[in-house]
């Protein structure tokens, strides 16, 4: 009937219009979700504490971006050493690692001597070195924050790495003319402490004169 067939159109239309409107709706719903990011990126590599960054599968972390102060070949130097040593390939240097590692580097350590490497820039306290905690072992080198005797400072002289930002070649290199401006820092304040004590000479000895000529002139006015 006419009825029915008017009926069975304006089904069809709300059927239509309601499939355009779910149409509508799943872009809105695709553009709302996180995009996916490539298996093997950077970011993941560094999320999961792979190759992109050894130890950093806590967090996302960029050596260049933290430690601005060193360029990207001194970085890359830091990262070889870090991977030579790191010989669980699990992105973090620990005990016995850093045992081997300090052996190698011809200044062995007693095992206290180790834990108090670690301990100094153990940020997150798991008693081992991640990529970032060992970077920091440089940025205090190269800020003159490190004892001279001890085991951080030794890793940092002899590892040979570059840590200045003055263009000092190597850190034997960097060390050592550190000691020399204190080498001769001390000698220059000896030089001004010897001029000092031969001006203060010099004025007492006027003195004793003024003093002596004062002396003969009263004896022979008398």
């Amino acid at each position: 009937t006419m009825a029915e067939e008017l009926a069975e159109r304006l089904g069809r239309r709300l059927g239509m219009r309601e499939g355009e409107a779910e149409q509508q709706q799943q872009p809105q719903q695709r553009d709302a979700e996180p995009t996916p990011v490539p298996p093997g990126s950077p970011a993941v590599r560094a999320a999961a504490g792979g190759e992109g960054s050894p130890g950093g599968g806590r967090r996302l972390f960029s050596p260049a971006a933290e430690f601005r102060e060193f360029s990207r070949r001194q970085l890359r130097d830091m990262e070889q050493l870090f991977r030579q040593y790191d010989a669980g390939r699990d992105g973090f240097i620990d005990l016995m690692e850093l045992k081997l590692m300090m052996e190698k580097l011809g200044a062995p350590q007693t095992h206290l001597g180790l834990k108090n490497m670690i301990k100094e820039v153990d940020e997150d306290l798991d008693s081992k070195l991640s990529f970032r905690e060992f970077l920091l072992i440089f940025r205090k080198a190269a800020a003159g924050e490190l004892q001279e005797d001890s085991g951080l400072h030794a890793l940092a002289r002899l590892s040979e790495i570059d840590v200045s930002t003055e263009g000092v070649k190597g850190a034997k290199s960097f060390f050592e003319a550190k000691a020399q401006a204190v080498t001769e820092g001390s000698r220059f304040e000896e030089e001004i402490r010897a001029e000092q004590e031969e001006k203060k000479r010099q004025a007492e000895e006027l003195k004793q004169r003024k003093a002596a000529f004062k002396e003969l002139q009263s004896a022979f006015a008398q």
